[in-house]
């Protein structure tokens, strides 16, 4: 079920970084750039991405079980390697604290069910014995639906579960008042994201997802006939809900998901629905209003739900139920999964290993929990502080961009000061983590089963949210894990976040020079700062409140120069006659865009203070602290992998990040000495020039 969650209005960056203990010794300095890795060859005034990584490009395979590879993937890995091994300690040792429930029971701790979690996922031959039989009650639910009636009471009985379709409630902070927690309505989830059902470009994929649809039906008890058949009335049924469903450039627009209404009005939208007893059936009483996210979707699902027959109904929710179970049934059943999903969708060619694709899920699940064991071990105290200090400078270096802005009047720029200055800057690991002590994780030796767990997880994060409704909101709460390797902005709460995870080369390396940590891990800090005043973040005041404090004049320049990015990117073929969306990469693009010269400017503040080092292999701080950022991009893609991000993610791929910011800020070319005529090169009136 898709459902509002904090990720919804969550802009997020792929990054990958790792902090090693240093210890009171001298230790050898670190090159940060690794010279092997370059094509010397290739000047950087005409191809930087390839002048930073070409010796890398050529002698670098994808791994088979990658999609996409670079540095990114290869921290995750090594992180990933990381937990593992601290998992299986936790599983030898079996030295858990020992915890007490309100009632002075002993329960399990959180560090305990991340392992039994983990446990019953690796439990193979368990999974295999029960095959098909833990979601057969679900399905059996389903095939009880007589009337439409009944269809409204599933969705409503199912909402715990994940959802049935069509629709879903969730809690989230009210974006017009973000201390305070409100009811959202949004649409059910599709088995592929909405382009895919109306772009006639990746038709072929729409063929192959039928196909993969009436394989699983057999799988589940159709013959081919009937497989077949229902198939394509089930690709046919989704696309008729995805076609009204926003377009994802316009759900990038944060007031288009912000729509109060009144039970009542929500009954006038959508009659076909009694919203009075699917409100009353999930809990919820008293509503005063409700915000729905999509109007334009449930004024067409009314219809759609109307008109369709009560066996086509059954036929999607059926699909829903399979879909959403396959990757936690038997061993063939989440190959099955793995083979569309994966190799077709991305172009995979082999499985990740079974501990990995393990610990992902259990990362996805309870990650805080595993997060206790991971901090313990791999992230030191004195990580924050030197964190902390960098994030300093990066801030002073974004004031100092704000107060120079050419095109924006003193009135904004003194609220765009405002609300930097209010931005909260969280690192590491949670200050308050999550309390799992209501969470049942039943171990091997309880009988624990994968499917279980994870419908308990599912139930838990259902009822957690929902608790939430009414409420004041919790700002001590993390969307990310601190083994994510991974950061993001959220603007309800005005705040950016740094898992632990990241603070690892080549983000962040303790050993390297400064030029080289502000290119990377100080870039990564710029970009979430960014977030804060990119076309989406820059809706939301300081208090994280979705509000207007713009004049119109400043508003009307800052569309002028985001229409500009926008075209620079979706100027780009990335393959065959595929172009970059530059609409819908728009706030990364301002977010690399801003952070890089945040960083620039924090690097600079930094030398100030400390003195300018001599030249390191031939390069002056400034030409490394762009060789860097060329560095952490280093990226190589299958073509289907390829395709598929251009399709669905907000960021532009690994390659262009690297490069296409750089054309833009006036000290790279001071730094390469970047002419007229180099590839490299734009007229200075071209150049976006934004935060």
């Amino acid at each position: 079920m898709k459902t509002v969650k904090k990720v919804l209005f969550t802009t997020a960056i792929a990054s990958l970084g790792f902090m090693a203990c240093k210890d009171n010794k001298k230790e050898e300095r670190s090159a940060g750039i690794v010279l092997e890795n370059m094509d010397t060859s290739v000047k950087p005034t005409d191809d930087f991405f390839r002048h930073v990584n070409g010796a890398w490009l050529d002698k670098t395979e994808i791994p088979d079980d990658e999609t996409s590879w670079g540095g990114f993937g290869q921290l995750r890995k090594k992180t990933n390697e990381d937990v593992l091994v601290i998992l299986n300690e936790a599983i030898e040792k079996k030295d858990f604290p020992k915890v007490k429930d309100a009632q002075g029971n002993e329960i399990d701790s959180d560090q305990e069910k991340a392992v039994n979690y983990y446990q019953t996922i690796m439990d193979t031959v368990a999974r295999n014995k029960q095959g098909k039989a833990p979601v057969m009650p679900f399905l059996s639910k389903v095939d009880e639906i007589i009337t439409k009636k009944d269809v409204e009471n599933y969705i409503t009985n199912m909402a715990p579960y994940g959802g049935g379709g069509f629709y879903g409630f969730g809690v989230f902070n009210d974006l017009k008042n973000s201390s305070v927690y409100a009811g959202y309505l949004s649409s059910g989830g599709l088995g592929l994201s909405r382009d895919y059902y109306v772009d006639a470009k990746v038709a072929d994929k729409l063929a192959k997802y039928q196909e993969f649809i009436a394989k699983m039906l057999q799988e589940f008890g159709d013959n081919e006939a009937t497989a077949k058949k229902n198939a394509a009335t089930i690709v046919a049924f989704e696309k008729s809900l995805a076609e009204p469903m926003m377009t994802k450039e316009e759900s990038r627009d944060t007031r288009r998901m912000y729509n109060p209404m009144s039970v009542e009005e929500l009954q006038k939208l959508a009659p076909a629905i009694d919203w009075k007893a699917h409100l009353k059936g999930i809990g919820v009483s008293n509503l005063d209003r409700i915000i729905v996210t999509d109007p334009g979707y449930f004024k067409a699902m009314n219809d759609i739900f109307k008109n369709r027959s009560v066996e086509d109904i059954k036929l999607l929710l059926r699909w829903n139920t399979i879909n959403n179970s396959l990757g936690s049934l038997s061993t063939d059943l989440e190959t099955a999964n793995w083979k569309f999903y994966a190799k077709e969708m991305r172009g995979a060619k082999k499985q990740k290993a079974r501990d990995e694709r393990a610990l992902e899920n259990l990362n996805g699940a309870i990650g805080e929990a595993l997060g206790k064991l991971y901090v313990e071990k791999m992230f030191p105290p004195e990580a924050k502080k030197k964190a902390k200090e960098m994030i300093d400078n990066v801030m002073l270096g974004f004031e100092k961009r704000i107060a120079q802005l050419p095109w924006m009047s003193e009135v904004t720029k003194e609220k765009a000061l405002e609300k930097l200055h209010k931005l909260t800057v969280k690192i590491a690991y949670p200050d308050v983590w999550k309390d799992y002590s209501e969470l049942k994780v039943k171990g091997l030796e309880d009988g624990g089963s994968y499917f279980e767990n994870a419908i308990n997880v599912t139930k838990w994060n259902y009822n957690k949210n929902m608790a939430k409704l009414g409420k004041e909101v919790d700002r001590t709460e993390w969307g990310m894990s601190p083994q994510t390797v991974n950061a993001y902005f959220n603007p309800v709460n005005n705040e950016i976040v740094f898992p632990a995870a990241i603070l690892q080369p080549p983000f962040y390396d303790y050993k390297a020079d400064e030029a080289v940590n502000y290119g990377g891990i100080g870039a990564v800090i710029g970009h979430e700062i960014s977030h804060s005043f990119d076309d989406s973040g820059a809706r939301f005041d300081g208090d994280g409140n979705l509000k207007n404090w713009w004049t119109e004049e400043d508003s009307k320049e800052f569309k002028k120069a985001g229409k500009k990015l926008i075209d620079q990117f979706s100027n780009i073929v990335a393959i065959d006659s595929m172009h970059l969306n530059g609409e819908y990469t728009l706030g990364e693009n301002i977010g690399d865009l801003g952070g890089l010269q945040a960083a620039y400017e924090g690097l600079q503040i930094f030398l100030d203070k400390n003195g300018r080092p001599e030249k390191i292999d031939g390069y002056t701080p400034e030409q490394r602290f762009f060789l860097s950022w060329g560095t952490i991009w280093r990226t190589k893609m299958r073509d289907e992998a390829l395709k598929n991000k251009i399709m669905t993610d907000t960021h532009a791929p690994g390659m262009y990040r690297a490069m296409m910011p750089l054309k833009n800020i006036d000290a790279f070319y001071k730094a390469f000495d970047v002419k007229e005529g180099d590839k490299m090169y734009l007229k200075p009136g071209d150049r976006v020039r934004i935060w």
